[in-house]
């Protein structure tokens, strides 16, 4: 993920730029949208970019944070319209996002199904907890 700032020397990615090299790490598939939702995640300012610091805060976050702290900066992924709710369609947006990414070739063949599945399962696991761990090697 370095490389995001190692191609801009003014230590700014705007989305475009933040897509271009997500692409780069998952090539089998298509990561546009799941790059459009991270993007996102990032830009807390929602002012179309992502500062080095934003950046290194998010990261910060994700790999030293506390449990609540991990759970706010997902919450956050996956409230695609900030409202402070996270509906099964929203949710059901980033699993297909994930899906795409990971791309047609991955093994076992994900079926076009799996998506939806993995979200009803979420929502109707009472461990909320147990369930965000199912999400923790994808953010």
């Amino acid at each position: 993920m370095a490389a995001l700032f190692q191609e801009c020397p003014s230590g700014i990615v705007n989305e475009e730029t933040f897509k271009e090299i997500y692409s780069q790490f998952f090539p089998q598939g298509d990561s546009t949208t799941y790059a459009h939702f991270l993007f996102n995640a990032f830009d807390t300012d929602h002012n179309g970019s992502v500062s080095f610091e934003d950046f290194v805060s998010g990261l910060s976050i994700l790999l030293r944070g506390s449990v609540q702290e991990k759970l706010n900066w997902a919450f956050n992924l996956y409230d695609i319209n900030k409202d402070g709710y996270i509906t099964k369609e929203e949710m059901l947006d980033i699993m297909k996002a994930i899906y795409d990414m990971m791309g047609k070739c991955t093994y076992p063949a994900l079926k076009d199904e799996a998506p939806r599945q993995h979200v009803e399962i979420f929502f109707q696991d009472e461990n909320i907890m147990r369930s965000m761990q199912l999400f923790e090697n994808v953010i």
